[in-house]
């Protein structure tokens, strides 16, 4: 008998420290009854640089619980502003799905860090709360990410496959959904996080905004033949990565702009590598997070791929929300007890469930 279906509110910060992007769908953690209301509320300048701090670490500090104590502020004002601009009260929202802000990320060693206080979360917002929703992946050796491939597959269901959907945020990754709806998924590489950094330490800017830095430069082929032969490319999923594993120092000594073409088509040619991996070929790829927003790498990646690139907004998804929605998609299937993850999408020994349920 089908579950009645939930409100719930999705909350997801990336590693690209943009901010928190908040977004409300009603779901039973099988099927999307309705999308809701979504926001992003940039985290400032004091928030990234204390979150910054903590990138990294192994163990709690005075940094790391500097960081969670913003994190979590930062958190509940802007769902506090959602209810408020959006105009839906949170006693009607059954449930949220707190994704956290990511500092460390070592499935190797079997650790795995997003800071968030998810009890002090659901105390300030009067709602149950969702959290730590990769921890058990990662306990039991799988790679504890990516988690959105199953919530692809839903927003997938009624679409031509196989198909291939790439999140493009601070790293990339790729979920294939096969004819029959198998999954695999891993991180592909890069994917802002390089940008923005050069775009930060070489032209003063957070992001190069629209692509008009990299549209401007001239790609260094020979520097990106030998990127390309980076080990982690061939390497056969399951795979992810930490923010840190990739970054744009292999662009030092090139100009702002060729720098910045460089980085990005570099990104693209991580993603255009993880077909390789592919159970059988796709003819579409869905772009979806912040590089969905940047044409020139939207170009890049059709160069790269050879292949029709769309992207959420294309197919009707908000593509800016669609992870927020997958991490209040994900609660629901938490507190229903069904999987989050599965051997094709994380490595993970058999399907998990994970999450930690924090009463108000």
């Amino acid at each position: 008998m089908p579950s009645s279906p939930l409100r719930a509110l999705g909350l997801m910060s990336g590693t690209s420290l943009d901010g928190v992007d908040v977004a409300l769908i009603e779901t039973d953690g099988e099927r999307i009854g309705a999308f809701g209301p979504s926001l992003t509320v940039p985290y400032d300048d004091e928030v990234r640089r204390t979150v910054r701090a903590a990138f990294g670490a192994g163990q709690p500090s005075e940094a790391t619980r500097a960081a969670e104590r913003a994190v979590t502020a930062a958190h509940v004002a802007a769902v506090r502003r959602w209810a408020s601009e959006r105009g839906i009260p949170l006693s009607s929202v059954d449930l949220v799905g707190f994704h956290g802000q990511t500092i460390t990320h070592r499935p190797e060693n079997r650790f795995t860090w997003q800071i968030g206080d998810g009890a002090a979360l659901a105390r300030e917002l009067g709602v149950r709360v969702v959290n730590d929703l990769r921890a058990a992946d990662v306990a039991a050796g799988g790679q504890g990410a990516p988690l959105v491939p199953i919530y692809h597959a839903a927003l997938a269901a009624d679409l031509p496959r196989p198909l291939a959907v790439v999140n493009v945020g601070g790293v990339g990754n790729v979920t294939w959904i096969g004819p029959d709806g198998a999954l695999l998924a891993f991180d592909t590489g890069p994917g802002n996080g390089p940008i923005d950094d050069w775009c930060a330490r070489r032209a003063g800017q957070r992001y190069d905004k629209d692509g008009a830095l990299a549209a401007a430069g001239k790609v260094d082929r020979g520097r990106l033949q030998r990127f390309a032969e980076h080990r982690f490319f061939s390497k056969v999923p399951p795979k992810s990565l930490d923010r840190g594993d990739f970054n744009d120092v292999w662009a030092d000594g090139l100009s702002v702009a060729d720098g910045t073409a460089t980085l990005t088509w570099g990104t693209a040619r991580a993603i255009a590598l993880a077909a390789r991996h592919f159970p059988a070929p796709v003819s579409r790829w869905v772009i979806c997070g912040g590089g969905a927003r940047n044409p020139t790498l939207l170009r890049a990646i059709a160069e790269e791929t050879a292949a029709k690139v769309l992207t959420a907004a294309d197919l009707g998804w908000d593509g800016d929300a669609l992870e927020a929605q997958a991490f209040a998609f994900l609660a629901v299937r938490s507190l229903r007890g069904l999987p989050l993850t599965f051997p094709g999408t994380t490595g993970a020994p058999r399907p998990m469930t994970g999450g930690r349920l924090n009463e108000p």
